[in-house]
């Protein structure tokens, strides 16, 4: 019989969540709401992460700011949440976790999530592509923040471009760059991003240079058919080999189209290159400090991805979102959820110490 003389309970209440993007502030929300103490630590000066670079959301096209404001809504009561910070250290303890800050701060908790999503591929590494070389190259990114501002589309000389082009896979599927995975989201983000060009211009030509055409979510295929018949956006399944200026500033690409089997030239006035995702390298020091192993593609290691998607070899740690690999929106909401709610359970656990040996129970 246990000598019960010693007990000790503590009741295991609190998360720290490593990234304020979507993914990070729904689960905040969730757990918030359930009735845990909720710190999220974010790295820059405002929370929203990638959200905050995107004009419209595909498929539906809506726009990206109101989802934004709900999210912020969400943990605008009962959530701490601290910006600008820099993590030192990361500590694993009886109790949970002890991070470590810039200005001498510490932060503990029973249970942490990284939420630290994913970095851009850097389309500078793709010299043959012309981007930072040649003003008329753009990246999906840039783009996009374009339709946020609410400009118009010009070229680097102030003209209304004629005839655009799009590359998908750049960075992608791309053994050369060292990422051989799929970004999920470029073929849906070119289509929503075409049919945006060709409604601000509607005598433009637009052209997209696809590797696979990969619109595997509900409603995409719908959006690509939009795209074809209804905005005569054409689709050349090509690879991209080389772009050049020319002297007025115009660019000329050369193109191998893969189903004709023969090269092309082709001129344009703007070259728009769909960047893909790629594990993030700014979390990279946190996943060292946790000693967390990232699978083939870089990316965290899941313990189990059918069954243990959230959960690391680290009792307490888990993981969503982008950090675990290329995600829409809408499974990384669900993906925040869903961690929410096992986090949820793992803290509705009582921690009972009987001398020296420990039991974990249902909390009623």
């Amino acid at each position: 019989m246990l000598d019960t003389s010693n007990r000790t309970e503590e009741i295991m209440k609190s998360v720290a969540i490593i990234g304020g993007g979507v993914a990070g502030m729904e689960a905040a929300a969730r757990l918030s709401k359930c009735g845990h103490a909720v710190t999220i630590i974010e790295r820059n000066e405002q929370l929203g992460g990638r959200l905050n670079q995107w004009h419209a959301l595909f498929p539906a096209r809506k726009p990206a700011l109101p989802l934004l404001m709900s999210l912020k809504q969400g943990i605008s009561d009962g959530v701490n949440v601290i910006i600008n910070a820099h993590i030192t250290g990361i500590e694993k303890n009886e109790d949970g976790f002890a991070i470590m800050l810039n200005k001498n701060r510490v932060v503990t908790a029973n249970t942490l999530l990284l939420t630290t999503g994913f970095d851009i591929f850097e389309a500078e590494r793709k010299e043959e592509y012309g981007y930072g070389i040649y003003d008329n190259v753009i990246t999906s990114v840039d783009l996009e923040q374009v339709f946020r501002s609410g400009k118009p589309i010009q070229t680097a000389g102030g003209k209304t471009p004629k005839r655009i082009g799009f590359v998908h896979c750049v960075g992608s599927r791309d053994e050369k760059a060292g990422n051989l995975h799929c970004s999920k989201v470029c073929c849906v983000t070119a289509v929503k991003q075409a049919i945006e060009v060709k409604e601000m211009l509607p005598s433009s030509e637009v052209f997209l240079y696809y590797m696979d055409l990969r619109m595997f979510g509900r409603h995409f295929e719908e959006l690509y058919k939009e795209a074809q018949f209804k905005h005569s956006i054409q689709f050349i399944r090509a690879r991209l080999s080389e772009a050049f200026e020319n002297p007025d500033g115009s660019l000329q690409i050369r193109i191998e189209d893969t189903l004709l089997a023969k090269p092309l030239k082709m001129s344009l006035d703007m070259l728009v290159l769909m960047v893909g995702i790629q594990p993030p390298k700014k979390a990279g020091n946190i996943l060292d400090m946790l000693k967390l192993e990232r699978d083939t593609d870089g990316f965290v290691l899941q313990e189990d991805q059918y069954v243990s998607p959230f959960k690391t070899k680290i009792p307490g740690l888990y993981c969503a979102g982008g950090v675990t690999g290329p995600k829409t929106i809408e499974e990384t909401l669900t993906e925040a959820r869903a961690v929410a709610a096992e986090i949820s359970e793992y803290l509705g656990r009582r921690r009972i110490n009987y001398a020296g040996q420990e039991q974990y129970v249902m909390e009623l």
